[in-house]
């Protein structure tokens, strides 16, 4: 099947060469990739690599990966074309309403945030719509193919829980750290003088620690500072010194220490119950299988590549 598939797509270089005019990045079978659609792909991340101070080497290797994404799709469609696997306008409906489900929002909720971000609406559903037709491509050439053994379940179960604590507790905490020369403070002075100062905005319900985590913090500030659910014996020696006098809800003083100035509150903790093989097995197993999922997908797609004329021009070539 696969064969059949990839062989249908094979197109002589002849054609190619007659196809050949300015502005084309590559030519995948019959179809095309012009270069605004790398430049439309790839400026946005361009532009943050070039903020960065990225040297040149690395901006062209990232055009590149953007071509070869757009070469990807335009293989992907080829096989959604020939197969009859094409998503309508319910599906994409569907799944757009399963998606703003997902996040407690209202449809006209979800396509304002969507547009918020720069996408226009007929945009997103494209962007959908591909990601359906991926999917049922995957579905159609790969995924019946894989298997998950009982053995490497109960292996990957053994690595990721072999070791864990037979009881004990846990402890659900929230970090702000602020570091000389980081992003808040220049000195250690002044690192502790934004830690003061953000624990009384805290204290006097000005701000969340959160809220005050994204905005000072050195340290996962895109979480608000939540470092998760943590073991009691997994937690450093200076930390659990400060949180365990606490309860839930309540914060630690402003922590000096040679890296920097902590914050912490301890939104909550629990006895820790270890996790079974029957518990963890269905993740565990989906996980497995959603790996040698993308491992097939990546070989069969590397066959189709192989079996597609594909040529890539000017400096996508060589």
């Amino acid at each position: 099947m696969l064969g059949l598939v990839a062989a249908c797509l094979v197109t002589s270089p002849s054609l190619a060469t007659e196809k050949l005019v300015e502005g084309i990045a590559a030519q995948v079978g019959n179809d095309i990739v012009l270069t605004s659609e790398v430049s439309e792909m790839s400026a946005p991340i361009e532009q943050r690599m070039r903020q960065a101070g990225a040297p040149e080497s690395e901006v062209v290797m990232m055009r590149r990966d953007a071509l070869e994404r757009l070469i990807e799709g335009k293989l992907l469609s080829s096989v959604v074309e020939r197969l009859e696997l094409g998503a309508d306008r319910e599906e994409v409906d569907g799944a757009i309403d399963a998606i703003a489900e997902e996040n407690g929002l209202t449809i006209e909720q979800l396509l304002k945030s969507v547009t918020s971000h720069g996408l226009t609406v007929e945009e997103y559903r494209q962007k959908i719509k591909g990601e359906i037709e991926r999917g049922k491509v995957v579905n159609a050439m790969v995924r019946s193919r894989v298997e998950v053994s009982a053995e490497e379940v109960q292996a990957l179960y053994e690595e990721r829980f072999g070791d864990q604590p037979e009881g004990g507790e846990e402890v659900y905490v929230r970090h702000i750290l602020v570091i000389p020369g980081g992003r808040s403070a220049d000195s250690l002075a002044e690192a502790c003088g934004v830690a003061r100062g953000a624990r009384i905005e805290i204290s006097t319900g000005t701000a969340a620690f959160a809220q005050l985590a994204e905005r000072f913090s050195d340290m996962n500030p895109e979480r608000g500072g939540d470092l998760g659910w943590l073991h009691r014996k997994d937690v450093a020696a200076w930390m659990a010194e400060a949180i365990d006098p606490l309860s839930p809800g309540e914060m630690s003083s402003v922590i000096e220490m040679p890296f920097g100035c902590n914050l912490l509150e301890l939104v909550d903790r629990r006895e820790f119950a270890p996790i079974s093989f029957d518990q963890a097995a269905p993740r565990l197993r989906n996980y497995l299988f959603q790996r040698k999922t993308e491992e097939q997908y990546t070989e069969w797609l590397d066959v189709l590549r192989e079996q597609t004329y594909i040529d890539r021009k000017g400096a996508f070539g060589g």
